[in-house]
């Protein structure tokens, strides 16, 4: 068991970097134009961050945590298949959704 303080400290300089990080960019340079460069990488950060998040949720999803369960993964394909064909965010994560609630009540 984590001591309370301890807990409290590592939340505490969390939001502080936390807020340094934002303030970085939109207290001290949030006036000032950005070079291209930089606006152009920051546009790629939600797509680079996502899958990076979502990857070992779906890879490592079953009980002993050593590979694959087959209604995560059949959700994820399914999220991939109907975003990458309808350009349409919404109706590709309402169709995972749908997809893993399924196969959560029949299989799983």
């Amino acid at each position: 068991m984590i001591d309370k303080s301890t807990l409290w400290t590592v939340i505490i300089l969390l939001g502080v970097g936390s807020f340094a990080l934002r303030f970085s960019f939109l207290g001290l340079v949030g006036d000032r134009p950005m070079p291209a460069w930089l606006v152009r990488s920051l546009r790629y950060t939600a797509v680079a961050i996502l899958p990076a998040m979502i990857a070992p949720l779906i890879a490592f999803s079953n009980e002993a945590g050593t590979g694959p369960d087959p209604s995560r993964l059949a959700a994820a394909l399914m999220t991939l298949i109907v975003g990458a064909a309808t350009k349409n965010v919404i109706l590709a994560l309402f169709t995972g959704a749908s997809t893993l609630g399924i196969g959560l009540y029949f299989f799983g």
